[in-house]
């Protein structure tokens, strides 16, 4: 609810108290004063989000205290109340910043409007200045992709999005998860209202339940005002958390009851806070083995996965890359002011044959790269992609000495896959193995270098590496080191998945 404290200015006992009474059934917290001096102290000492004031007073005009308030950074609405009215006092009072006003006696109904006017208005203005801080990368981008896999993605989204189900949109990184959870959003019945989206995976641990629920005044050290949470920012609308499975377990067992019960408490409160959202949620995990591992809510899960939406990767519709790569040329040409180039037909076998571990995120970067680095000739070749062919690994160094007493050792290089039969070719899954090892290795065992050269997130890269590891491979460039390594998923560039 966006309003919740209102203040009542009024000198008359009998109006005063009846409107007291009437705010208070439809549970609002109410403060109220007679004159203007107390209520300066009242203002003084709390936040109100509404004041409803007198224009005639013992000891002013409650103008007054309406420009007076008019330059203050955090101000309540004003609602002026008279039984004077005139258009000239009317026309006075919203010149200097009223939200309404009100010609007592006034009915049960027209409070009630005012009142739904001013909530309405609130929010608006509080979602407004949440999106007005917000980075989206990805707004206005469609899902492209000409394949029977993308219009089957369509069709499914088209059908869920009529509904009011909780989504999990599981996939890579780059597959394309914020694109899908914005599609569910705009072909929803709630188009109109609006979507706040909550990077779980960069907001650090200890502020992550402020910014899921808000937090009241004097909470921890820092919290000067009252704040609403994202779940209140998005109330009528829809929610995207992404990269959920970032989340603490205790964090985790809040966000079971917001969506079993629709309801919140914000941190260092006590109220009860009632929320209407769709809650749309993403991972590039297998949440079913975190839950395995327990590091995942089993219920959190059955409440998360009513409609289950799976991506699949690039390298398994590589029909789409020749119409991805155009539509990504075409945009990146007029961005830089480029004149459109073409690419050549070797360039174009390169991005074909090409595994695209960091799914379109990546092939996106790639064909921005290959746009600023064409030539005159405005023919994009081989060279312009830098995919396809690693350069040869140079001889191993030694790695930087960690952080703690103990040197590094040098890296041993990874032991070769073994090959295929003869005139056999090896599993494409095997390749992609091959090709992030020698990256590895050719990056000494850096991995925030190595994830540079092939384009994708450090977090995708450890996520593989992990896999590799769980299957059996030993000597992992860098592995040993890891935990030295100057990484920090928070504040690398433009992370490989949507």
């Amino acid at each position: 609810m966006p309003i919740e404290k209102i203040l009542v200015l009024e000198d008359d006992v009998i109006v005063r108290k009846n409107l007291e009474q009437q705010l208070r059934q439809r549970h609002f917290e109410v403060a109220s004063a007679s004159t203007l001096a107390a209520t300066q102290e009242l203002l003084a000492k709390d936040n109100f989000d509404l004041l409803m004031a007198d224009v005639r007073l013992p000891d002013g005009e409650g103008t007054e205290l309406l420009q007076q308030l008019q330059l203050r950074p955090i101000r309540p609405l004003m609602v002026m109340m008279t039984g004077f009215g005139s258009v000239e006092s009317a026309v006075d009072c919203m010149r200097n910043g009223a939200f309404d006003y009100l010609i007592k006696p006034f009915t049960v109904d027209q409070l009630e409007i005012t009142l739904r006017k001013a909530e309405h208005f609130t929010q608006l203005l509080k979602v407004n200045q949440y999106l007005s801080h917000e980075e989206d990368e990805d707004a206005g981008y469609d899902l492209l992709g000409q394949s029977a896999t993308m219009e089957q993605l369509r069709q499914l989204i088209r059908k869920v999005a009529r509904t009011q189900a909780t989504v999990l949109i599981q996939g890579e990184s780059g597959t394309g998860k914020e694109l899908v959870a914005r599609a569910l959003y705009r072909q929803s019945p709630r188009a109109n209202a609006p979507f706040i989206r909550v990077n779980c995976a960069a907001i650090p641990e200890n502020l992550i339940e402020s910014e899921f629920f808000g937090h009241e005044k004097g909470a921890f050290t820092g919290a000067l005002n009252k704040r609403e949470g994202r779940f209140e920012l998005a109330h009528g609308g829809t929610i995207l958390l992404d990269e959920i499975s970032e989340i603490s377990p205790a964090v985790q067992a809040k966000l079971l009851r917001v969506l079993q019960e629709r309801e919140l408490e914000r941190v260092g409160g006590t109220r009860t806070v009632k929320v209407d959202v769709r809650v749309i949620a993403t991972t590039n995990r297998r949440l079913e083995e975190s839950v395995d591992r327990k590091e995942f809510r089993q219920d959190l899960y059955f409440r998360l996965n009513v409609v289950p939406i799976l991506l699949a990767p690039l390298r398994t519709h590589k029909e789409d890359v020749p119409f991805l790569a155009d539509h990504f040329l075409r945009r990146f040409a007029r961005k830089h002011g480029i004149k459109l180039p073409r690419i050549s037909a070797h360039g174009m076998d390169i991005l074909k044959g090409h595994s695209w571990p960091g799914n379109v995120r990546e092939l996106q970067n790639v064909i921005e790269r290959a746009v600023i680095l064409c030539g005159d000739d405005g023919e994009l070749r081989a060279e312009h992609f830098g995919v396809g062919r690693l350069p040869e690994p140079a001889a191993p160094e030694p790695l930087a000495p960690a952080l703690s007493s103990t040197a590094a050792e040098p890296v041993a290089p990874a032991p070769a896959a073994p090959l295929a039969a003869e005139g056999a070719l090896p599993p494409l899954s095997e390749m992609e193995k091959r090709h992030i090892l020698t990256a590895l290795e050719h990056c000494h065992g850096n991995r925030t270098h190595a994830a540079k050269l092939l384009g994708i997130s450090i977090r995708t890269l450890r996520n593989k590496l992990n896999e590799y590891k769980s299957d059996g491979q030993t000597n992992i460039p860098g592995d040993a080191g890891d935990s030295a390594e100057p990484e920090n998923e928070h504040a690398e560039g433009v992370e490989a998945g949507a």
